[in-house]
């Protein structure tokens, strides 16, 4: 429609909510359906969470909150980033949004001018250009090497720096590939932003899950300075299952939080105060570090089960994910290759085939800018899982 605003018009539909939504619609008309595509745990939010919203309920907790989120919400996560971060902040810099995209969405809009460059290592979580573009940014990728694991170097970094340069998006544990990088990494790459005074977006909404000795290390624990240059994301939907509670949040040098707490304010006021209750139990519940290691060790014995099945097909091969819940599966071996009639070509030739015939959805890679991939999310059953990586594999030999 030509009377859309310009910048409305350049954003590209979810293809991870596209293929979920097309996979449930099948399941719905009765069709045996694996679905690969959906990022997030299969597991139920916690009892004791949940028990918490309800108390809160119950309590006539209904109100508005503050913008910026509950006051002992705010101290929560204070806490979590001094424990568990080893990063000292006040509850003024800390801001409650609608899920860490929400965040996401802020900070690129309080940071991001017309024009400005924002440096994506890729393959890159597919929401992250779109916010960059619909806040007026200019997306800037720089390729992770497989050989390297998907991750990029201090030096492709420093060769994509250019006087436009604003902001550094970085992701550890990466979606879509499972990359995770070092603390000796993290601090390379720092060194660079330090160097020519770029902010970093560290988004680590992943970081509790990781299945090898590598440890989570925070962009903003590497200096003082590197501090004042990160903004941090995080949440609740993935450690704790409670993607639909919609609470992420993050914590920025005070004049960067004071700006994204005005324009929340006037965007969508407060995040769901019950939905603040339950998280400020996630955040302290003595319980919550076991029920992590829990869900960890599942999402553990899934995925070294789904690298072991990989590793039998032809044609195909993974990178192996050290955290987070996705594989990349390296598809472009059969590009060429017909379906019945179809070549096939793409990444989404392969998605749209593999549905329709084998009725497995998974997502197409393009949109994550790695075109010779699919995204596999091994966020279910481990029954599920194996069947579905059966299916593929009777794909893969159905192929001519």
């Amino acid at each position: 429609m030509e009377r859309l605003a310009k910048r409305i018009r350049t954003i590209s539909p979810s293809q991870t909510l596209a293929i979920s939504a097309k996979a449930k619609a099948m399941k719905a008309a009765g069709e045996n359906v694996i679905n690969f595509g959906v990022g997030e745990p299969d597991f139920p939010t916690p009892d004791y969470i949940v028990e918490a919203a309800v108390r809160a309920l119950h309590e006539g907790k209904t109100k508005y909150t503050p913008s910026s989120g509950l006051p002992a919400l705010r101290s929560a996560v204070c806490e979590k980033f001094r424990r568990e971060n080893g990063l000292v902040y006040e509850p003024s810099q800390i801001i409650v949004s609608n899920g860490a995209k929400h965040s996401i969405f802020n900070v690129c809009y309080a940071l991001v001018d017309e024009g400005d460059e924002v440096i994506i290592p890729s393959p890159y979580w597919l929401t992250y250009p779109e916010v960059v573009k619909t806040c007026g940014g200019v997306p800037v990728f720089v390729e992770g090497s497989k050989e390297n694991g998907f991750k990029i170097t201090a030096e492709q970094l420093e060769a994509a720096v250019t006087p436009k340069t604003k902001l550094l998006i970085f992701n550890s544990p990466c979606n879509p590939t499972g990359a995770v990088y070092s603390e000796e990494e993290v601090r390379a790459l720092a060194a660079v932003c330090e160097k020519h005074d770029i902010f970093v977006l560290s988004d680590e909404i992943y970081e509790k899950l990781i299945y090898t000795d590598a440890r989570p290390f925070s962009m903003a624990a590497v200096s003082d300075k590197m501090k004042e240059l990160t903004i941090t994301v995080n949440g609740v939907s993935k450690t704790f299952a409670m993607t639909g509670w919609r609470i992420g949040y993050l914590a920025a040098p005070k004049a960067i939080a004071k700006a994204i707490d005005s324009f929340q304010s006037h965007a969508t006021s407060n995040a769901c105060s019950i939905a603040q209750c339950a998280t400020i139990e996630a955040l302290t519940s003595p319980v919550s570090e076991e029920k992590i290691k829990e869900m960890c060790a599942i999402f553990a014995s899934r995925r070294a089960a789904a690298v072991e099945r990989i590793a039998k097909m032809k044609d195909v091969y993974c990178i192996v994910p050290e955290g987070a819940f996705y594989v990349m599966l390296v598809v472009s071996g059969v590009y060429g290759k017909k379906c019945g009639e179809k070549v096939l070509s793409s990444s989404a030739d392969f998605a749209e085939a593999l549905l329709e015939t084998e009725k497995v959805a998974v997502v197409p890679g393009a949109p994550f800018g790695a075109d010779d991939c699919v995204r596999l999310s091994y966020s279910l059953s481990m029954e599920d899982m194996l069947e579905g990586l059966g299916r593929i594999e009777a794909f893969l030999k159905g192929l001519n």
